[in-house]
């Protein structure tokens, strides 16, 4: 008997175990009936999956998650529209049921269980587990059993039951106080089904419909029927002998050919019978008023939606339960009055009357020129607070206040860097800072979705507050008026505080505090800076750029037009599946919902199997469409001062990578000439000399040689050798200057692969070879390279041990996934547990890199400035006479971001743009 409740952690208790019906004990208000809602498991996600697509729903890490988002969406929309007062799942279990024991043959002939959907159900029990709603599976028997047992129990108790299941036995349960909710189509049309329903449909009342499916079969349980009996026959027959025992019992009475059919297979309507026959009477681990609907655990879902990346239903789920955000600062907790400062000496007493007290600082701003502009400062100790109106704010009030925040005095921010670019913009400063909560909380968990301020206080405090109407950190909508802005922002720097308070310990438990302080928080500054200075654009060859590539799109249009002779929308995948399969006869790609996939990677296939001009116009056109679009994003991003200023995330990516959006420069294809012109764009500003471009040579390969301590790569990179030519030379067996590009191409296709989990399959559709060649390749690989075999091997299981994996600085990531029993989440996890310390180490050194090029360009007192990071490169803009100075500190400084087994090799180019800079 396998039972799950759903678990109620001492932390939460205070915060999420309200009912949403609020009578002790029986949750439901007094003189009101219980409403109890009983769902069939397996019945609902195997609706939800094949409803949802599940290319569709999938989490970064490859999980499909179509049953779990449909289960739950439906699930939220039955509760809001049902109102039940009591919830309970039942699903059914892989192992033998009684059923199945005495008919080998039932449900035998269904269709296996797609691969995306395993690993769903374990996923949509955990989110019942973090919605406190019990899940029950009973070994031997089927949920259908367990179903049946508690909708007897509810009407015994004089509750009203809604049943839902996909299920047509479920049909026999209905009574005046049970309902069942019958999903017809996706995950939204689930019509109740009464008993007037059931006669109507099936011309009997909903207690003898096990008759008749005994009588006509099921398909779903693979219940033959009676040859040449329908439904209407069996109705007629039960309610003309009052059902399947009078039936039995007048067998010589029916006559005609279906009379000998009932005959001849009387025994296999009696197994039939048996068999669809639902247990009510089971003895079930939960009681009734255990499936009380509560409040979920909110820690619990944030946790486990951030992970499974569901956005949109954790709004759904918290509006549905009434969580909002209103000011509850929990036990012992208030926020302190705040005066505004009308002078210098105010300010000045305050600032005394704390002088050793850690102070959260919350800057308001609002939209000025090229960004946003402090308006106004809120400094909050847990005791009091004071706000400083820059609008009102005299000269000697504005140097006290500037005179303090450039201080060492121990500040905690949320969201340093925009504070500080909002503060810069009016033309002062932020010093002192020994905390930014949004990192700090981004350190101990770095897989989070968000690390907004309220969500966080919400998760690790148990405290909910009104955020006030923000559009990002302390930025203002105009519409408060008056003194309650700044209610707001001491609210904000009071819950900063508290928060900054808790997750010290958490920071420090986790080996995260050096990497806070002497990585991470310079490092906001350093981008700070940049992103205030942002690069030049050409507006002449962007313009060029974006006729090119719409003229290239026209071009690529109606040539597909021509190679089949007339128009067809290239963005319509509907159309497409009609010209393709259909009109061409071109071979099947992939089965889906809707017909066949037009997903890039199957047209690319399609073509090289085809040669079709149709298929060769189509994929030009969408790599001409992607290209125009992502110059059209540039050029819309270009501000009043001809430069984009791109944005920096440092708690995006969970491996430590920083991220670029507005726009995201990132996406800029490489190693193509489209995408060199495209870099061709950003150019040197007028008054300096050239833009330097300076990139890691081989990095990850590099990180690889040193972590894994492999004597060959150390050696191959201390020589200074072709590191893919010297190990294609080590695995083909030839010297190397007999391995060819194509050798060169496999083995370094391999290296990367394998650093990231890359299977031999993986290996065979990467390279386009048979999967014994890949084996072999690898195989050749690890026995030349064994100390790479053996730290792939040993970190996953060096993971399992620890619960995490670690980058060279020590940044962690935790995988609690290692030892889940369900194969693909572990999988999953453990490709990850590969790939995170190489990926991490990668990001560690280059922002190093940058606090190193940062810290001396400051200190040599050069004019030249750090532009941009994308992926292991730097930009810089380089000012006349300077170009010497900053290559030599460039190469200096990213050589010396990290102590390797083997050299850092760092790559300078110069030009007058990003592209000539290139090399």
């Amino acid at each position: 008997m396998v039972t799950r409740l759903a678990p109620v952690s001492e932390s939460a208790k205070t915060a999420a175990q309200t009912p949403v019906a609020t009578t002790p004990g029986s949750g439901v208000p007094d003189g009101e009936t219980p409403r109890l809602l009983v769902i069939d498991g397996h019945s609902m996600a195997f609706r939800a999956f094949y409803a949802l697509p599940p290319e569709n729903f999938a989490t970064d890490s490859g999980q499909h998650t179509n049953a779990v988002h449909g289960f739950t969406s439906m699930l939220l929309t039955m509760i809001r529209q049902q109102k039940p007062t009591h919830v309970v799942v039942a699903f059914d279990l892989d192992t033998p049921t009684f059923r199945s024991l005495e008919y080998t043959e039932y449900k035998g002939g269904r269709n296996k269980t797609p691969e995306e959907f395993y690993g769903q159900i374990d996923l949509i029990i955990k989110v019942m587990e973090a919605m406190r709603i019990p899940t029950i599976s009973v070994d031997g028997f089927e949920a259908d059993d367990i179903i049946a047992t508690l909708s007897v129990q509810g009407e015994t108790a004089g509750w009203d039951v809604l049943v839902v299941s996909g299920d047509r036995d479920a049909f026999q349960l209905i009574t005046d106080k049970v309902l069942v909710l019958y999903p017809k189509k996706g995950i939204s049309d689930i019509p109740p089904m009464d008993a007037a329903a059931v006669e109507a449909k099936y011309f009997v009342p909903p207690n003898r419909y096990s008759d008749l499916a005994a009588l006509v079969g099921e398909t779903a349980d693979n219940l033959p029927g009676v040859p040449g009996v329908g439904p209407k026959t069996a109705a007629k027959w039960i309610n003309q002998y009052g059902g399947l025992e009078g039936i039995l019992e007048n067998l010589d009475s029916i006559g005609g050919k279906v009379g000998e059919s009932l005959r001849a297979h009387v025994e296999d309507v009696k197994r039939n019978r048996h068999l669809n026959h639902l247990l009510r009477d089971m003895e079930l681990p939960v009681a009734l008023e255990d499936t009380v609907l509560q409040a979920p655990d909110r820690e619990a879902v944030e946790e486990l939606f951030d992970a499974l990346q569901f956005n949109t239903l954790r709004k759904r789920l918290f509006d549905l339960f009434g969580e909002e955000e209103v000011v509850d600062t929990g036990e012992g907790h208030e926020v302190p009055a705040h005066e505004v400062a009308a002078d210098a000496a105010t300010l000045e007493k305050w600032l005394a009357a704390g002088s050793d007290a850690l102070v959260a600082v919350d800057v308001l701003s609002e939209k000025a020129g090229l960004g946003h502009e402090a308006v106004a400062v809120a400094l909050v100790r847990k005791d009091s607070a004071v706000v400083v109106d820059l609008a009102t704010a005299d000269a000697e009030l504005e140097s006290a206040l500037a005179g303090w925040l450039v201080s060492d005095a121990p500040k905690v921010v949320h969201e340093y860097k925009e504070a500080l670019k909002a503060l810069t913009v009016r033309g002062l400063s932020l010093g002192g800072v020994v905390d930014d909560t949004s990192l700090s909380a981004y350190l101990i968990q770095p897989d989070r979705r968000s690390y907004e301020l309220a969500e966080l206080s919400q998760v690790h405090l148990k405290v909910s507050f009104d955020a006030g109407k923000e559009s990002g950190s302390g930025q203002l909508d105009l519409g408060l008026e008056g003194d309650a802005k700044f209610d707001d922002a001491v609210q904000r720097g009071y819950v900063a505080l508290l928060l900054s308070e808790h997750l010290a310990p958490m920071l420090e438990e986790r080996g995260a505090g050096e990497l806070l302080h002497k990585m991470e928080l310079p490092l906001a500054n350093v981008l700070a800076t940049m992103e205030l200075t942002g690069i030049d654009i050409s507006q002449e060859r962007l313009a060029t750029l974006l006729e090119d590539f719409t003229a290239a799109m026209n071009a690529a249009q109606e040539a597909a037009y021509a190679a089949i002779g007339h128009q067809v929308n290239l963005g319509s995948p509907k159309q497409l599946q009609e010209v393709l399969f259909e009109e061409l006869g071109l071979p099947k790609t992939k089965k889906i919902k809707t017909g066949y996939t037009t997903d890039a990677a199957s047209l690319k296939a399609l073509l090289e199997k085809t040669g079709h001009e149709f298929l060769a116009q189509l994929m030009a056109h969408r790599e001409a469409s992607k290209l125009k679009q992502m110059v059209e994003t540039l050029k819309k991003s270009v501000d009043s001062d001809g430069r984009i200023h791109t944005t920096y995330a440092q708690n995006v990516a969970a491996t430590g990578r920083l991220s670029s959006n507005n726009p995201n420069l990132q996406n800029i294809p490489i190693r193509s000439e489209e995408g060199r012109r495209v870099r061709d764009i950003f150019v040197v500003s007028e008054g300096y000399e050239c833009l330097l471009a300076a990139d890691y040579s081989q990095i990850e390969m590099r990180i690889m040689a040193h972590l894994s301590g492999d004597a060959g790569l150390i050696q191959a990179y201390a020589e200074g050798e072709d590191l893919h030519r010297y190990v294609g030379s080590h695995v083909f067996g030839v010297a190397p200057e007999e391995v060819t590009s194509a050798m060169r191409s496999k083995v370094k296709a391999m290296s990367y692969g394998l650093a990231y989990g890359l299977t031999s399959f993986g290996l065979s559709k990467q390279l386009e070879i048979s999967v014994d060649e890949a084996r072999t390749l690898v195989k050749d690989y690890f026995h030349r390279f064994g100390g790479v075999r053996d730290y792939l091997r040993g970190v996953v299981e060096q993971a399992r041990i620890d619960g995490y994996t670690s980058t060279i600085e020590g940044r962690r990531r935790y995988l609690p996934d290692l030892s889940s029993t369900d194969r693909q989440l572990r999988e999953l996890a453990e490709r990850v547990a590969l790939n995170s310390p190489i990926q991490g180490s990668a990001a560690d050194i280059i922002k190093n890199a940058m606090l190193g090029v940062a810290a001396e360009l400051r200190r040599q007192e050069l004019k030249s400035r750090m532009l941009l990071q994308v992926h292991d490169e730097l930009i810089l803009e380089v000012a006349p006479g300077e170009l010497e100075a900053v290559k030599t500190l460039v190469i200096e400084q990213m050589g010396a971001a990290a102590e390797l087994k083997v050299p850092l090799e760092v790559q300078v180019g110069v030009g007058s743009s990003w592209n000539d800079a290139g090399h």
